[in-house]
């Protein structure tokens, strides 16, 4: 999915966090928003995930605005995957019922389970396997419906340097079979698996690097 935003600004109370901000993200690509804390990028990210509605601008998607496309929650569910810091699976549900619960077809779970490599651990909470574990869960949960884009805000901040890298290698795997990730971090490794890199600071962009 194509997504372009034109003009995008935001406030929050008195406080710009965005000031014209134009650009373009390519269907099927891995792009980096980075940028130090208060940069923009969270709230960027967010407007750009449907999250959040800018207080002014614009945001496409396949050219379309998200009210040409009808139900935001139908759109959602079918064209968007969400990975977080904190990975937000349910503790007293399985590594496999958490990626199910959202799931419009189960039949992509046993596959996203061996692609990320956690399918001997598909029957166990998620207090008994690793952060790291935990994180490829929660893309795999992500990815069951096969989405056009997979945002991510800050997807490694819980984790050590191995597993951090360990995730930009499954971004950038997945990206190649069509699904696009867009991803807000303040780790500078990322810059060496996107394929652009969106820099922020005080709410510009300050530099894109393809």
């Amino acid at each position: 999915m194509r997504i372009e935003a034109h003009g995008l600004e935001h406030f929050y109370g008195h406080e710009k966090v965005l000031n014209g901000v134009d650009i373009t993200i390519n269907s099927g690509s891995f792009t980096a928003i980075i940028g130090e804390s208060g940069s923009g990028k969270t709230t960027l990210l967010s407007i750009l995930s449907t999250l959040l509605q800018p207080t002014k601008g614009m945001t496409l998607y396949d050219g379309k605005t998200l009210g040409e496309w009808g139900n935001i929650d139908h759109f959602r569910r079918a064209n968007i995957g969400f990975v977080f810091q904190f990975h937000y699976l349910i503790s007293y549900l399985t590594l496999r019922e958490n990626i199910a619960l959202g799931a419009i077809d189960e039949g992509r779970i046993e596959l996203l389970l061996q692609s990320l490599g956690i399918a001997k651990l598909s029957h166990r909470y998620s207090d008994e396997v690793s952060g790291g574990e935990r994180q490829r869960a929660a893309i795999a949960r992500a990815l069951v419906n096969a989405p056009a884009v997979v945002f991510a805000d800050e997807p490694t901040g819980n984790l050590d340097s191995k597993n951090a890298l360990g995730v930009y290698e499954l971004f950038r795997e997945f990206s190649g079979t069509g699904t696009g990730f867009v991803v807000a971090s303040h780790d500078k490794k990322i810059v060496d698996y996107a394929d652009t890199i969106i820099e922020m600071e005080d709410g510009i962009v300050k530099q894109i690097h393809r």
